[in-house]
């Protein structure tokens, strides 16, 4: 049920306001303060999801409560309410952040039209926080080794500049975990994150995957559609495994950093685009360079910032810290009590040669507390080795 707290010292103008909410939507909560001082102390400790303000009060007026508003409680939508002269101040209270302002005698219409999309606003920015830190616990990076805390200063001193990152590594030791905090401590944060595996898509698929296409371009193009640097537009794209990339898209890709610029398939139009490169190999491109496999101009231009991920065998001290990670998490997503992991089996496990890095790690995690008891032991590990 949302609520709503009105702040208003006129008596009956609160009451017309709450008349009116109360009578458009039962299931609106409103709740009254006389003044800002009692507005703000019910703010500080009730959650409201909108709160109604009058400007000129006595004792605390609208601006200042706007301001403390903002200060505890910053993501709670505020209209401010204003006398027909109180325009010119009004409009200065949409720079400190109101929501909007409804001018006296409030008009039924207008008001309660601010007041669903004040709500439905309100409602989008808790969800998006929600699903922000579902994205970052999904990509949270564990470990304190040497090499995992060089990457996390590399990543704080490099994340809020737009400059291009090549990530290096072999498989499996959590390249796109990189990429992914690169993105989320930058300023294009709020923008777009796209992915794209260069490796998954066939060679000559990948231009219209990655600056899309127009109508009969090709056989199959029944209609115009944009790539994925177009879709990235304000953002970052992530191109994953990009040492797999065909000769003819790594000039395309080229040109784009180069201009900031994309042609879709079949164009000739340019269209500018906005986009933050951060680019992935387990490839050592200096040797396909050599080799005549990927171009010597595009790897200057994508390495202008290089992030080595060093393999799991050369962090093993960070074993035991994603064992644990990796049990809580599984229980979660299985719904069931977290299992225990004994100290000779974690010994085991950091002794163990993973070739698979990481993702090889979390699998054999899962296995075992799948098929081991309430404590996983070293018995269940050796077993697990033997197989």
């Amino acid at each position: 049920m949302p609520k709503i707290l009105i702040i208003e010292d006129e008596a009956a103008i609160r009451r017309v306001l709450i008349k009116i909410l109360s009578e458009e939507n039962e299931t609106y909560q409103v709740e009254e303060a006389q003044d800002g001082l009692v507005g703000i102390e019910k703010i500080k400790k009730e959650d409201y999801d909108l709160v109604l303000c009058d400007i000129k009060m006595p004792k605390m007026d609208g601006i200042e409560v706007l301001e403390a508003v903002k200060k505890v409680k910053p993501e709670t939508p505020v209209v401010m309410i204003s006398g027909h002269g109180d325009l010119d101040t009004a409009v200065n209270t949409m720079r400190l952040g109101a929501f909007d302002y409804i001018s006296k005698p409030p008009d039924l219409n207008r008001l309660l039209n601010t007041v669903r999309i004040a709500l439905d606003r309100k409602e989008l920015v808790v969800e998006n926080k929600m699903l922000k830190k579902k994205v970052s616990k999904n990509y949270e990076m564990v470990g304190e080794s040497d090499g995992v805390s060089r990457i996390k200063d590399m990543i704080d001193k490099v994340a809020p500049t737009d400059a291009r990152v090549l990530i290096t590594g072999p498989n499996g030791t959590g390249k796109e975990l990189v990429a992914h905090w690169l993105h989320q401590k930058s300023e294009r944060s709020k923008g777009p994150m796209i992915e794209v595996n260069c490796a998954a898509i066939p060679s000559e698929l990948i231009e219209s995957e990655l600056f899309g296409h127009v109508k009969g371009a090709f056989t199959s193009a029944a209609k115009d559609r944009a790539g994925k640097f177009e879709a990235a537009n304000g953002g970052t794209i992530f191109l994953d495994e990009i040492g797999d990339m065909s000769l003819s898209a790594q000039a395309k890709v080229l040109r784009a950093l180069q201009e900031s610029r994309i042609q879709r398939v079949g164009s000739d139009k340019d269209i500018k685009v906005n986009v933050r490169v951060v680019a992935a190999t387990n490839k050592n491109l200096k040797k396909e360079i050599e080799e005549g496999k990927f171009r010597e101009d595009l790897y200057h231009r994508l390495a202008v910032i290089l992030i080595e991920v060093p393999a799991l065998n050369d962090r093993r001290n960070d074993i035991p810290l994603l064992i644990n990670y990796f049990a809580e998490k599984i229980s979660k997503e299985q719904g069931t009590a977290k299992k225990s992991f004994s100290d000779k089996a974690v010994k085991l496990l950091q002794n163990y040669d993973w070739t698979g890095n990481i993702r090889e790690l979390r699998n054999v995690v899962e296995r075992l507390i799948i098929l081991g008891e309430k404590e996983v032991s070293e018995s269940d590990v050796k077993a697990f080795a033997s197989k």
